[in-house]
């Protein structure tokens, strides 16, 4: 959906959104002296239990908070089916100023909520959300993935997600240029926070010529310093001649306005819910002569990760396998969608959906 379209989503019901998106449960969890106001929706749960990280942000209106939470708990579900894994969608949304509001109390009281669920919902670390958070939480729960290693979980998702980002973008050079070397592209990574720091980090080892942009500028400059990136305004990232646009901030940043100043041959990032219309600017792409590497399959690294660890056989090496089949998932994404003349988030989503409704005739939701 176009950006005029995402408020118009908005400014519908909870039941007619979770309607739209088929979800299964909305949660609304409350705490005045906390000032805790947190959002889980549950998508789908026939390949397992929801799994989902959760995400503190300042959000511009509650509506705003719930449309987000819909929205990113379906990716979750389609994530995991083409990830090959046996859980469902979820996500969880904390409104708010993470700088402001975020304590052990608030997150603790979160974990109670989580808890209330009796394990429908795992959760995890989303946007500006940490480890440290993540051991808060479990203090009040065992339904949380993503603790610190010293407590024997698997720790922060988000190099794992990074790598996954980068065999995608791996394998979508290899679909257009013929290689899948990186050496000398031009890649734009637009958010470097705990996902976009890493992919830097892999761009720059392959020698990939690297500008970054986010609104936080200290986080830029830290890169540039340690890495020798080259910093960009975010004003000119749609336009800049590049050969890959990896967004990876937050979501709609393919839509009506920017698809056509871009000026790249692939795109493909870590953020969730690129396309403001998964239809429309899907096939917008396309017809701009420009391959798009589907959000939730090339940043499934991530759910891989925790979902080792939700099982109780967390092995990094087997982790790392899995993640870098993202490269052959992508090369047969594309492969149906030029077969079908569809797009390939359409190409995409089919293979997932395939997926959860042959599982559905040999059980129930969870």
């Amino acid at each position: 959906m176009a950006i005029s379209a995402l408020k118009q989503l908005e400014s519908q019901s909870v039941f007619a959104q979770a309607e739209l998106m088929d979800h299964e449960q909305v949660v609304f969890c409350h705490d005045k002296s906390l000032g805790l106001k947190a959002i889980i929706a549950i998508h789908n749960t026939v390949l397992g239990p929801a799994m989902g990280g959760t995400r503190m942000w300042h959000y511009a209106d509650e509506a705003s908070a719930v449309t987000d939470a819909l929205r990113l708990s379906r990716g979750m579900t389609f994530k995991s089916a083409i990830a090959g894994l046996n859980i469902g969608g979820g996500k969880a949304v904390i409104i708010g100023d993470a700088k402001k509001i975020k304590n052990e109390a608030l997150m603790r009281r979160f974990g109670r909520f989580v808890d209330s669920l009796g394990g429908r919902y795992w959760t995890a670390e989303d946007v500006n959300m940490t480890t440290q958070d993540m051991e808060w939480i479990h203090m009040e729960t065992p339904y949380v993935t993503g603790i610190p290693e010293s407590m024997g979980g698997s720790g922060d998702p988000s190099p794992v997600t990074a790598y996954g980002v980068y065999v995608g973008m791996k394998s979508a050079a290899k679909r257009v240029y013929g290689s899948d070397s990186l050496a000398g592209k031009k890649v734009v990574v637009q958010g470097v926070g705990n996902v976009g720091r890493y992919l830097v980090e892999n761009l720059v080892k392959e020698g990939a010529k690297v500008f970054v942009t986010d609104i936080n500028e200290v986080k830029v400059d830290q890169l540039v310093q340690k890495h020798g990136v080259t910093p960009i305004g975010m004003s000119d990232v749609y336009s800049f001649d590049m050969d890959i646009y990896a967004p990876c901030a937050l979501g709609a940043t393919l839509n009506d306005e920017t698809i056509g100043q871009l000026n790249c041959a692939i795109v493909a990032g870590g953020a969730n819910n690129q396309l403001a219309d998964e239809e429309l600017h899907g096939q917008m792409l396309v017809d701009r002569g420009i391959l798009y590497a589907p959000d939730f399959l090339i940043n499934g690294g991530g759910i891989v990760n925790v979902y080792y660890e939700h099982t109780g056989n967390y092995n990094r090496q087997k982790v790392m396998e899995q993640t870098e089949r993202i490269y052959d998932t992508c090369q047969a994404v594309w492969d149906q969608a030029v077969t079908e003349s569809i797009a390939p988030q359409a190409s995409a989503m089919k293979l997932a959906l395939q997926r959860i409704n042959d599982i559905g005739k040999v059980k129930l939701p969870y």
